[in-house]
């Protein structure tokens, strides 16, 4: 039995992508998974605020310094036959790895390198001095460990050449309770065949932090041109953020004022419920080099969560997705706006996107997205009993 201990200060929460592995390697035979975790209390947008504003520094110094006290104190527990055969680092863990490290310097330590700190700092508009430095913590970070996850090819394709062949490529999928409140809702729609009620409007939702990788101001401007066209549409915005102003101001003095409810945030125990009672869940159209990069958490969680889901075309969601999402091209509100007006007007094309959702996502449950990192386990694990 393969021991591994979830560590670092990550927050499940906050971060499904360290649910998704922890639970598909729970998931999958041969593994006993642990945690010892002590999360920092900061969301995604205050770490990233902080990596942005040096002057904030001291918040976060000061709460590692107490949360790492408390990590070092817990290690002592999985030492001698206690010690673990590997250590997940979570996302968010540039800082979390170094003292993993530390601790346990001969044991195998994977990090969920989720995010390159520089590549997000670049892509909300930040450059100079601070990219080089935060490219420095991104370069100590994946140095340290001996399996980098990531989760896209491109992705990959940043790491230093002298460790290439350390990354791990892990799509980031979906918690189970994505799956279940997906099946809940399709259990409780009235239609047995799932068609839309031709008189009720398509239910469309958009959760997000509303980066510039996102691209909300193009959504914003594709629900528009659906008020201005009357399209039966009604939208639902959860989440706050640097581009939510400018949304605001697209939507602003247009019938899709009424057509358009805002939500600051859901809970995350609530959100996948909130997610599946909707028709379509929206991924990304932003053209930051970052958003070319990348399938976010939104696709997989709905996909998970039973909607038709429409996202930008490019290459790793085409590569991952295939047929499962409708893709739009980046950047472009009135093909955004056509792909959602065709699923409004056309119930049976509602229900084959559907269809092809909910057959695309079970790729991602947890244990079928962790078996390339469970295998490289494997091999790991074997090189090491036969020294």
């Amino acid at each position: 039995m393969r021991r591994v201990l979830g560590f670092g200060t990550y927050d499940v929460a906050s971060h499904p992508r360290v649910e998704v592995l922890l639970e598909g390697l729970r998931r999958t035979p041969g593994n006993e998974v642990l945690e010892l975790d002590e999360p920092l209390g900061l969301s995604t947008a205050d770490r990233v605020a902080i990596l942005k504003q040096p002057w904030r520094l001291p918040v976060l110094a000061g709460r590692l310094v107490s949360r790492w006290s408390r990590l070092a104190a817990g290690s002592r527990r999985y030492r001698g036959s206690h010690r673990p055969d590997a250590l997940l680092v979570g996302y968010m863990g540039h800082f979390d790895v170094l003292l993993a490290r530390l601790l346990y310097p001969r044991t195998t330590i994977v990090l969920d390198h989720l995010i390159f700190a520089s590549g997000t700092a670049r892509d909300r508009g930040e450059d100079g001095v601070k990219a080089r430095l935060l490219s420095v913590l991104d370069r100590m970070a994946t140095h340290s460990a001996d399996i980098v996850v990531l989760d896209t090819v491109e992705h990959a394709a940043k790491l230093d050449d002298s460790i290439a062949d350390r990354g791990v490529i892990v799509p980031v999928g979906a918690p189970a309770s994505w799956y279940e409140a997906g099946r809940a809702a399709a259990a409780a729609r009235v239609d047995d065949d799932g068609v839309r009620d031709a008189d009720r409007p398509l239910t469309v939702v958009f959760f997000g932090l509303f980066t510039p990788l996102q691209g909300a101001p193009y959504i914003a401007a594709a629900l528009r041109l659906l008020a201005e066209h009357g399209t039966p549409v009604r939208a639902l915005l959860i989440g706050a953020g640097q581009d939510r102003a400018e949304c605001e101001q697209i939507l602003a003095d247009s019938p899709a004022e009424q057509m358009v409810q805002w939500r600051d945030w859901v809970d995350s125990a609530e959100l996948p419920r909130v997610v599946a009672e909707h028709d379509v869940c929206l991924g990304i159209v932003g053209t930051t080099d970052k958003a070319l990069d990348v399938v976010p958490n939104k696709v997989y969680q709905g996909l998970a969560a039973g909607c038709a889901v429409i996202t930008s075309d490019t290459a790793p969601q085409r590569r991952l997705l295939g047929d499962g999402a409708l893709l739009v091209p980046p950047g472009d509100p009135q093909a955004l706006a056509d792909a959602l007006e065709h699923l409004a007007t056309d119930p049976a094309a509602l229900r084959e996107a559907r269809e092809r959702a909910a057959t695309a996502a079970e790729a991602f449950v947890p244990e079928q997205a962790v078996a390339t990192l469970a295998a490289v386990l494997d091999r790991v694990e074997v090189r090491e009993t036969s020294r």
